[in-house]
Formats: structure tokens, C-alpha cells, sequence
């Protein structure tokens, strides 16, 4: 899944925009981004870009702090 601080409306059409086969959760707020560290404060305008990979146990198994949006994809492929 992935989390944006967009608007359920916003994700929406960006999710179909790309076609996402997967969620995105809206984390308007910022505790969810604050929690993970993807941002320092809830005035934050945008999200740091980080992957964290969830194991089956449901304890963080691998994460990427700095995320390059075109690479990203075969490089988390792979360790799946």
C-alpha cells in the first residue's frame, strides 16, 4: 500500500491516473508520516520518499530511506 497527504478525491484519480493495483491511504494529518519519518512536522507540505518493506510477521524487514521514483520499482522487486 502507499500513503500520500493528499485527499481521498486527490488519491483517487492519481491512483487511476497510474493505475495503482494497490491502496493508498490518506494521511492528511501527517501521523503517519511523522511516525515513519517521511516528514518533521504536520505542516509539512510534501512526504519524504521511503519504502518500508512489512514482513508476513508484521515487523519491519527492510527499509529505503531515499527513494529514486523511476528505479525504485525494480530495486523493491528484487528483494520481494
Amino acid at each position: 500500500m502507499g500513503v500520500s497527504f493528499d485527499t481521498i478525491e486527490e488519491n483517487k484519480k492519481f491512483a487511476e491516473k497510474f493505475h495503482f493495483p494497490f491502496p493508498l491511504l490518506c494521511d492528511t494529518d501527517r501521523h503517519i508520516g511523522m511516525t515513519y519519518g517521511a516528514c518533521e512536522s504536520p505542516k509539512d507540505e510534501n512526504a519524504k520518499r521511503i519504502t518500508y518493506v512489512i514482513e508476513e510477521n508484521g515487523k519491519i524487514g527492510q527499509v529505503y530511506g531515499k527513494v529514486d521514483a523511476a528505479k525504485h520499482p525494480a530495486e523493491l522487486l528484487h528483494t520481494l
